[in-house]
């Protein structure tokens, strides 16, 4: 028996199982044909969680501690240590979006992946180096006799600069690629892959929460109790052996090809810049039909003025195809998502700042002797929730899901989200409620006016708040890393899930940007405003319900927002 193919060649009955085995759209490391049995799946995916596990220790292996190396090290204030570090960390946060387009357009996500390793470990290797530069002793240092000795070396300061910006540089590069990189060796046509592949962002993040936990507690121990200059080596060690682990993987990975060769950018923003040139023109009926097209969409519709000539007439895929518009419209359908997110990231920020404050004024005694450090609730609650939550995600609530729903993830990606959204919504709002009992019982007990005295109250009010958070982190978290992994053309796959990270990072700052603006409104007249250094005079619970009213303020008016906005981008007319 033979199979005739469009081609005229006949493929025996025997070769049909190797023509099932081939992987479309992928390569090896040697650029041939991907072999589905011989690649890909958790054998490559396991060197790459490695990879992202090892990065997210290297970051935070620094970056968790670095307000205390700048206040003691460095002799910095702690008003200019805060704006170093919101400096950096904004940074940090964009820096993905440029890794990600230059993975996309030029090098592709292995190349980067690799170049921002050889980064990481330039950049933890300068930074160990310029610890070792013992040119200033805080400890020595009398501010009130001579302001000028208590400053470090200009040269020291330029280095370290230099080297920490460079780790912002290399996280830039291997944040979204390296975790892109790992669902493309997942094939989204194969049943059986398309249900490991929403697996992996599960245990991705799993283990990029919790994978890192102890070690982190060492190496904070070790940078204030031993050295510095060993605190920002072992991670740069760590990176080192992750780029050897990772190449040993390279003959299993598969890697996905660009069908025809086209800058994914270059194309895509090509539609953007031709739709707006032709906005005045009239609304066209499309009609060309191109083999392999995804339907045609209803919403954002003015994109397809992007096949017009400037005289109006329909040019058959010489400037814009289709398939350009519909990959430009795959991505501002983003738009409103990503929007719609900002509230839940304003309040994915808290628990490492006000949530801690919080904690730090009450009990927190765990048994008669040991006391539970107010910045280990975070830890404690929220990783545990997420490392207990996810597995029980995977292996128990899906399964469940996927027999009612007969989907392969279970829940829709837009639904595990709501879900997130929703969680976090109840958090903040346990958090007010939780933040007005503890005003009650300071002034209850004669508290007000004695800031360091501990209110009488279990730190397990707390939990509540901490485990929301870390199980809407479950929900929310890993389905905007899917979400927006899956809604992006194959080319674009690391600007998706830089997209995603942005959101956070721009929360990150709206969120500064709410606290220091609150405050400068409410303090006067003798009061210290909502956040006074006196938290049993502040007001962290009106800033909660505040919160909780933007999430839902959010929910409920963006998608009247969306629907205003797919109207007057389909007006041809529109002004």
């Amino acid at each position: 028996m033979t199979i005739k193919v469009t081609t005229g060649d006949e493929i025996s009955e025997a070769e049909i199982p190797l023509l099932n085995d081939v992987v479309p759209g992928a390569v090896d490391y040697k650029g041939r044909t991907s072999v589905r049995s011989k690649s890909g799946c958790w054998k490559s995916a396991s060197f790459i969680i490695g990879a992202g596990v090892a990065e997210r220790f290297a970051y935070y292996g620094i970056s968790s501690n670095l307000v205390s190396y700048l206040t003691g090290n460095l002799g910095q204030s702690t008003a200019t240590a805060a704006s170093i570090l919101n400096a950096w960390f904004g940074t940090s946060s964009l820096l993905p979006i440029l890794g990600a387009f230059v993975a996309d357009s030029f090098s592709g996500r292995f190349r980067m992946i690799v170049v921002s390793c050889v980064l990481y470990i330039s950049g933890l290797s300068f930074l160990s180096l310029s610890a070792s530069l013992h040119t200033f002793d805080a400890s020595k240092c009398n501010p009130a006799a001579n302001n000028t000795a208590c400053a470090p070396n200009q040269l020291q300061l330029m280095f370290f600069f230099f080297s920490l910006y460079l780790v912002a540089l290399a996280q830039g590069g291997l944040t979204p690629c390296v975790q892109a990189f790992g669902a493309d060796q997942f094939d989204e046509e194969d049943e059986n892959e398309c249900k490991a592949k929403s697996s992996f962002f599960n245990w991705w993040y799993c283990f990029a929460v919790g994978g890192i936990l102890v070690p982190l507690l060492a190496l904070t121990y070790i940078q204030e109790n031993l050295s510095w200059e060993l605190g920002f080596g072992i991670p740069a060690i760590v990176m080192c052996f992750t780029l050897v682990l990772f190449l040993i993987g390279t003959p299993n990975y598969r890697f996905r090809t660009n069908a025809d060769g086209r800058n994914p950018f270059v194309r895509i923003t090509r539609v953007f810049v031709n739709a707006a040139r032709n906005w005045r023109a009239a609304p066209i009926d499309i009609s060309i039909e191109e083999e392999g097209v995804l339907p045609r969409t209803g919403s954002h519709l003015f994109l397809e003025k992007a096949l017009l000539t400037p005289d109006g007439s329909i040019v058959d895929g010489k400037i814009c195809s289709i398939s350009d518009v519909e990959d430009a419209k795959s991505i501002l359908r983003l738009a409103p998502i990503w929007c719609a997110c900002l509230g839940y990231s304003i309040v994915y920020a808290q628990p490492a700042t006000l949530f801690t404050k919080q904690a730090a004024t009450i009990d927190r005694h765990i048994t008669s002797t040991f006391v539970l450090p107010a910045a280990s609730l975070q830890q404690c609650f929220i990783t545990v929730s997420i490392m207990f939550g996810l597995p029980i995600y995977d292996r128990v609530f899906v399964p469940i899901a996927r027999a009612i729903t007969k989907k392969p993830s279970g829940l829709s990606m837009l639904t595990r989200i709501s879900i997130g959204l929703f969680l976090s919504l109840s958090s903040i709002v346990f958090a007010a409620l939780v933040e007005r009992k503890r005003l009650a019982i300071a002034r209850e007990y004669g508290l007000e006016d004695i800031p360091g005295a501990l209110i009488p109250m279990s730190v397990w009010w707390l939990a509540p708040q901490y485990v929301l958070s870390g199980v809407a982190d479950v929900f929310a978290m890993v389905g905007l890393q899917e979400f927006f992994y899956d809604q992006v053309p194959s080319e674009l796959k690391s600007i998706g899930l830089a997209m995603y990270l942005s959101i956070l990072g721009i929360g990150s700052l709206l969120s500064s940007f709410l606290v220091s603006s609150i405050q400068k409104a409410t303090i006067g007249n003798g009061q210290g405003g909502w956040f006074s250094d006196n938290l049993n005079h502040a007001h962290l619970d009106y800033f909660y319900w505040l919160l909780a009213g933007i999430m839902s303020e959010v929910r409920l008016v963006q998608p009247w927002i969306r629907q205003w906005l797919y109207q007057k981008m389909s007006d041809g007319n529109a002004d």
